[in-house]
């Protein structure tokens, strides 16, 4: 158990020693309970495939928001004054109306 299993040897598996089937070539003679096995693996591939495709799109979604983020932070740090007052030492606004006079 000291070597990593291979992630893909269950695929490679399933395509056999001669590489990918291609369809019409196999023998009609296989059994039915054969073909429907043989479907179910490739229904199961599939649907892992599919669930590791939305896992890329996700992550990938993840990472153009916090892109978006970090731009939008960057763009205020660059357009506040510096030294000077910044936006939270403002009055809070006054509900219903405008803030009012300093004295």
């Amino acid at each position: 158990m000291s070597s990593t299993p291979d992630p893909f040897e269950f695929l490679k598996n399933l395509w056999g020693p001669m590489g990918l089937p291609m369809a019409g070539l196999n023998s009609p003679t296989k059994a039915m309970s054969e073909v429907e096995r043989r479907i179910a693996e490739l229904r199961s591939v599939e649907t892992w495939l599919n669930m590791n495709l939305n896992v890329l799109r996700m992550t990938i979604q993840g990472l153009e928001m916090q892109k978006a983020g970090l731009a939008a932070v960057q763009g205020v740090t660059e357009t506040a004054p510096s030294g000077g007052a910044t936006a939270s030492d403002a009055p809070p606004p006054v509900p219903g109306g405008e803030n009012p006079p300093k004295k």
